[in-house]
């Protein structure tokens, strides 16, 4: 499976996490809507432009320091307009984020981070179910 499929495919869970990130000199602090394995979707009303690489801190309540990752605006949506994955317009703007691993051992390590958010915001039965149909 490409990375590109990630958002269609992985069992994304709603959750509400602090991110920070700098654009132009500023740092700005959004909050993510949900989460996969393969990426996010970050609320903010002045999204990056699609394609934009850059670096952020997604700060897990479980975790002493933030996670810092690498990322790439794969779509921006405004108020109103339609998300990729939708066809009901959005109540809110923001960017879907893909993740970006600087190598294997970060995407395992990164990727159980996840999981494990998921089943506690989900519980474990409906995270196996989720998982399940999609590798089904």
């Amino acid at each position: 499976m490409s990375q590109d499929s990630d958002r269609r495919f992985e069992p994304r869970t709603p959750i509400e996490l602090k991110v920070e990130y700098k654009r132009l000199n500023t740092f700005f602090y959004d909050y993510t809507k949900n989460i996969s394995r393969g990426g996010t979707f970050i609320k903010t009303e002045k999204p990056l432009p699609n394609g934009t690489l850059f670096l952020f801190k997604l700060f897990v309540p479980t975790l002493e320091a933030p996670l810092v990752l690498h990322g790439e605006v794969r779509w921006v949506v405004a108020v109103g307009g339609h998300r990729p994955d939708q066809a009901e317009p959005s109540e809110e703007a923001g960017m879907g984020i893909r993740f970006v691993y600087e190598d294997e051992r970060q995407r395992n390590d990164v990727e159980q981070t996840v999981e494990k958010l998921m089943v506690s915001q989900l519980g474990t039965v409906i995270f196996e179910h989720l998982k399940s149909e999609r590798e089904d």
